[in-house]
């Protein structure tokens, strides 16, 4: 893990204000506040727990590197996705035939994760369901094209806004919010037609 380098005085552009320069001269802080958030993103993006967690420390040690060019015109978890999209973009783009190997071995186990989703006091059967639901959203978002992907994933699962979507992909507007409806209707299409064979 990264060591504590809050001694170190910070220099950061003239646009981003006094607690952004607070909370990039502290890398524990930065941590502790957003390494989980921008974990999960990774690891939903990849697929790929080991990746997620090196591509992780990747991050906070380009932003801690190149916090001097943090402007302020978005929140430092905006910008730390940021930084987070661009090495997954990077990462999958350096490693096409690598993913199709390692997608089958290094899969988030969807039961695990549906069994902290379902309620302690649900019935077998709405656990089973809710295992069933999960695998299905998890399946047709692995077949959306990566942009439809990350869009996706930063809306529902880190919950950002469009503007902050805007931000941490670079991104226009329009363009994000065509991904944003692309992947909605991929994701209830594939959602209908798993529900219509059932």
């Amino acid at each position: 893990m990264v060591q504590s380098v809050a001694h170190i005085p910070i220099k950061t552009a003239a646009g981003a204000g006094p607690v952004a320069r607070a909370e990039l001269a502290d890398v524990d802080h930065l941590l502790r506040c957003h390494g989980a958030r921008v974990q999960r993103f990774i690891a939903f993006s990849l697929q790929d727990s080991d990746a997620a967690a090196s591509l992780t420390q990747d991050c906070f040690l380009k932003a801690w590197r190149t916090r001097n060019q943090f402007r302020g015109d978005c929140s430092v978890h905006t910008w730390l996705l940021r930084i987070a999209t661009n090495l997954v973009r990077d990462h999958v783009g350096t490693g096409k035939f690598r993913f199709w190997r390692q997608t089958n071995a290094a899969r988030v186990d969807v039961a695990e994760v549906s069994e902290r989703i379902a309620s302690q006091q649900a019935t077998a059967e709405q656990q089973m369901l809710a295992r069933e639901r999960l695998r299905q959203v998890h399946s047709a978002v692995a077949q959306l094209t990566e942009r439809q992907r990350t869009v996706f994933l930063l809306r529902f699962v880190e919950e950002l806004d469009i503007e902050e979507i805007c931000a941490a992909t670079g991104m226009p507007v329009g363009t994000v919010k065509s991904h944003l409806h692309r992947a909605l209707v991929a994701v209830r299409a594939a959602d209908s037609n798993q529900g219509a064979r059932q």
